[in-house]
């Protein structure tokens, strides 16, 4: 059996942020929103960020660059909604953005926090006895790929393309979704997105390759709302009722058509511990 490795955590969360900070910010609870329906989301320009119906344990994965079973906090953290909207300092870029949340909810809630190594589930991402049948590209790629080089996110018509540099992208929507020139570690990071654990990969393949999965309407809209679920949003009853008794292998099977296989397993994960926090954030 391969072993697992994760990287080194105190590299992936500093907990101390020194830097820029919002000039002014408010945080306020959110509205209720009605059932069936999500209102969820963030938006910026070059003055001011605006984060809507999200929860404190949202805002921390955010902040910190982490996802929602990387972060053990209270319950009531993932359950309450905030809405903030905060003025960016004159010079400020995009980049600067996580650490000032950072700053501004240690501050508004008074945080305290710690990191620590816990063996959790997971699901190994390997090769399938039947060979593969994913494309591995033929075209030469840039070793910084998917490391190094900028990330960037763009989204219309309810498609959200994340490209990596050197014509290496990976595209979901329309029911479908598409790779080009992605590494297994990559392609195990997409499909955590739509798992109940973390995905790591210990195929041992070094390529990069090509591939598509395609899903049934409704199989892919219990996927992203199992996904939303899995990264900490809270869904009305009535979307929680479409996904009781719906197929729980849809992820699976599609993966299993690309000669891969999730296999469960346990590992060690750095988890950020949430030792105690304001439930209502000091005032504005």
């Amino acid at each position: 059996m391969r072993s697992i490795r994760t990287a080194p955590f105190f590299f992936l969360v500093p907990l101390l942020v020194v830097g820029q900070t919002f000039e002014v910010a408010s945080i306020k609870p959110s509205a209720p929103i009605p059932q069936m329906q999500t209102s969820a989301g963030t938006s910026s320009d070059a003055a001011m960020v605006r984060y809507s119906a999200l929860s404190l344990k949202r805002y921390l994965g955010m902040a910190y660059g982490l996802k929602n079973y990387e972060i053990s906090a209270p319950d009531w953290m993932a359950s309450e909604n905030w809405d903030i909207a905060a003025k960016l300092p004159e010079g400020a870029s995009s980049k600067q953005i996580p650490e000032m949340l950072a700053a501004l909810l240690r501050d508004r809630f008074q945080i305290r926090m710690h990191r620590e190594t816990k063996d959790l589930p997971v699901y190994g991402l390997i090769a399938g006895n039947r060979g593969l049948t994913i494309k591995e590209s033929p075209e030469p790629v840039g070793e910084s790929v998917g490391q190094n080089s900028t990330v960037r996110v763009t989204g219309s018509g309810g498609r959200i393309t994340v490209t990596y540099g050197d014509d290496s992208y990976r595209t979901i929507g329309d029911n479908k979704i598409e790779g080009k020139k992605l590494s297994m570690a990559i392609i195990a990071d997409t499909l955590a997105q739509y798992a109940d654990r973390p995905v790591l990969d210990i195929t041992g393949l070094k390529g990069r390759y090509d591939f598509i999965m395609e899903f049934a309407p409704e199989d892919f809209r219990v996927m992203v709302l199992r996904a939303s679920i899995a990264n900490g949003v809270t869904l009305p009853p009535d979307a929680l009722r479409l996904i009781d008794g719906a197929p729980a292998d849809t992820l699976f099977t599609a993966v299993e058509k690309l000669g891969l296989k999730l296999e469960p397993r346990k590992a060690p994960i750095g988890i950020l511990v949430i030792d105690g926090a304001l439930r209502l954030p000091r005032e504005n």
